[in-house]
């Protein structure tokens, strides 16, 4: 199983501007092989393969206007084609048409030949930069011989990340004879079933560091728009550009904060070992389109919720399983079955007419769930 790690890097000066370079071309061989791309295609009706592109890219570094090609390494631009070569195919099968992609829009990041890349203790060697000093809590395979799968460079929230894929085995973990129902929710994050056990994992938007981050931002917001109605125009001044950076990196802290509570959740169901993982299907495009529950769901993050622990249970060798989205979970009492179809979302106690049973409508559902049997 390949698996994902982020990575920080702190490169010197010399190779931060090597890395900004490597964007920069990167960026106009993209620019370049769509146009090419698009004009061949105008001419003859035919698309050309990546190794034709990587062809013609060649006497393109030859001349003296592109000579600023040669400052970086030929194999980012290479993939860079690769990718143009995919991105252009997808097409013909239904995708979108690949985009231009303009320095102030497209994301900074490019990528790196992964058999010249490899981890040494506290530095990663990576072609054209020499040595990098790297920061993380990861165990990573140190040496030559560890394959390393799409590496790339990003430069977020002005951090520089190294992704890159490493192919681990999964772990053998013990597994106990139990089985987890987990009910998703906005009031909470999500209500648990663990044998008798109720586990209910609080909603991290409601704590009070998230409502300050709010406050703030809502406050910088309105410092932006005042300012652009004093200039009565949208030009950018200097304090609205350094507002908007303020802006940019307490949406980038808010959602790292976000995934970071995913993780340490999803983490701590893994670890206590159930046999099967039982979840709702659920329709989050269809939920997003209520008004007043679209933000709450937005920020709950319940797809990548879902997705961390679909490859963490894999992981730890755990079946995963998936119940339809039209499974009365909520509605069927979970001592009885007795399904109740005249329950409504603001009816939070679920009391069941037959069996007289009085729960928590998220932990009964959650109960269904764990004992659902495909």
């Amino acid at each position: 199983m390949i698996k994902t790690y982020k990575i920080r890097l702190l490169p010197t000066k010399e190779q931060e501007q090597s890395m900004w370079k490597h964007i920069g071309c990167c960026r106009f061989v993209w620019n370049w092989g769509l146009d090419v791309q698009k004009q061949e295609y105008a001419k003859n009706g035919k698309k050309l393969s990546c190794f034709d592109l990587i062809k013609r890219l060649t006497p393109l570094k030859r001349e003296e206007e592109y000579a600023w090609l040669n400052e970086v390494s030929m194999s980012s631009l290479q993939i860079i084609l690769r990718d143009l070569d995919k991105a252009y195919a997808n097409f013909f099968r239904g995708a979108g048409f690949p985009k231009f992609k303009s320095r102030k829009k497209s994301k900074s990041s490019y990528p790196i030949i992964n058999n010249r890349t490899y981890f040494d203790e506290k530095v990663v060697t990576i072609p054209k930069l020499g040595k990098v000093k790297y920061k993380t809590n990861y165990n990573i395979p140190l040496g030559k011989e560890i394959k390393l799968y799409n590496p790339r460079i990003s430069h977020i929230n002005n951090k520089w990340i190294l992704t890159v894929g490493i192919d681990c085995e999964n772990q053998a973990v013990e597994l106990t004879d139990k089985s987890m129902g987990i009910d998703l929710g906005v009031k909470d994050l999500c209500n648990i079933a663990f044998g008798n056990e109720n586990i209910v994992v609080k909603n991290v938007n409601k704590t009070s560091i998230m409502k300050k981050k709010q406050k703030k931002l809502k406050r910088l917001q309105c410092k932006v728009s005042r300012k652009y109605r004093q200039n009565g125009s949208y030009e950018k001044t200097s304090n609205i550009l350094k507002l908007e950076a303020q802006i940019k990196e307490l949406y980038y802290h808010t959602s790292m904060i976000r995934q970071n509570h995913i993780h340490q959740t999803t983490h701590m169901l893994v670890t206590l070992k159930p046999k099967k993982v039982v979840m709702e299907d659920l329709n989050i495009s269809g939920m997003m389109k209520n008004k007043h529950l679209s933000k709450a769901i937005q920020e709950q993050c319940f797809y990548e919720f879902i997705r961390q622990m679909k490859y963490k249970c894999e992981w730890n060798g755990i079946e995963f399983t998936q119940v339809d989205r039209f499974y009365p979970s909520s509605k069927t009492c979970s001592c009885c079955g007795t399904i109740k179809s005249d329950l409504k979302l603001s009816d939070r106690i679920y009391n069941c007419p037959d069996c007289g049973l009085s729960i928590d409508r998220d932990y009964n559902a959650a109960i269904n769930l764990m004992k659902y049997v495909a």
